[in-house]
């Protein structure tokens, strides 16, 4: 069954179009306002089929009808750890090693082909719309949007923690542009002739020569955490390719532990929490008190 939203027409928007009560007052993107438009049915003004140039009185109904999913993935069966689930969104915990698309060398066993395969078998939508990526080697929840409006109108705070080399106190911040290293495709640097770049950091214990962090981006720059600690001269436990060792972790040692979803046209504020994944806390045991429980709460705004 398609995804239908319904909407009552504020005093605000009388007299005005739908195309704008939709991109001003929702939110929607410009792709999404053209799809709903293509889509048999995608407007109806008080029941009725209507066009984004009519104008809406206050007190209208405009319904959404959202064109149905055609894309195809392959499926294939294996452990998805779900942490949230509505019609709106799927919130996943991606274990490390792990890519969230299909790359070279990991055709079949990534985050996608796991989510096709429980679309598949609970009968839902096969649209796959993460509304970010974690590197391959980060653990950590991941927000699936299950539809366009879900995904393209969503704003997302994440809160990442990361074991990093040597011991910090206190918090603070790195603003320092990055860009890509001379002559490589794939290593980060920090520099004046890369993106602007700000990471938040704060101190949460140490031991053993190791500091766990919790840290936030205002933005999202590929590597971020990971060129910004070890610019500091603390780069992330296990992160070898940006100085860090491998004696306690073969991979960075990076979460994604904490997150708020908000999607005003959906109406919906969600907070999830996910806890470390084992190889971390095996790895540095005295993390494991502060991991966060997992949880998920999720309120409806009117």
């Amino acid at each position: 069954m398609r995804r239908s939203l319904s909407y009552t027409v504020p005093p605000q928007w009388d007299g005005r179009p739908v195309k704008e009560f939709l991109r001003r007052g929702l939110g929607l993107s410009t792709r999404v306002l053209v799809k709903q438009k293509q889509a048999d049915h995608g407007l109806l003004r008080n029941g009725a089929p209507c066009r984004s140039v009519d104008l809406l009185f206050a007190g209208d109904r405009l319904e959404l009808r959202l064109p149905e999913e055609t894309a195809a993935y392959q499926p294939v069966e294996g452990p998805l750890a779900i942490l949230w689930e509505d019609q709106d969104y799927l919130v996943v915990d991606k274990p490390p090693q792990m890519p969230v698309h299909p790359s070279p060398g990991h055709d079949c066993d990534s985050l996608l082909n796991r989510v096709a395969f429980y679309y598949e078998k609970t009968c839902q939508s096969p649209a796959f719309r993460p509304l970010y990526r974690l590197d391959r080697d980060t653990s950590g929840a991941i927000v699936i949007g299950k539809h366009r409006v879900a995904a393209s109108a969503a704003r997302v705070e994440k809160r990442y923690y990361a074991v990093c080399q040597g011991v910090l106190s206190g918090e603070g911040t790195v603003d320092q542009s990055i860009g890509l290293a001379p002559g490589s495709k794939i290593l980060r640097q920090c520099g004046e002739e890369g993106q602007p770049a700000v990471t938040h950091w704060k101190a949460l214990a140490a031991a053993e020569n190791h500091t766990l962090l919790e840290l936030c981006l205002e933005t999202g720059r590929t590597h971020q955490i990971r060129v910004h600690m070890a610019s500091l001269g603390h780069p992330l436990a296990g992160d070898d390719l940006y100085g860090g060792s491998r004696e306690k972790l073969s991979r960075q040692a990076l979460h994604c532990g904490r997150l708020l979803v908000s999607c005003p046209p959906l109406g919906t504020d969600l907070s999830v929490a996910c806890p470390f994944p084992p190889d971390l806390v095996e790895a540095f045991p005295w993390t494991g008190e502060l991991s966060p429980q997992q949880s998920a709460i999720v309120s409806q705004r009117s």
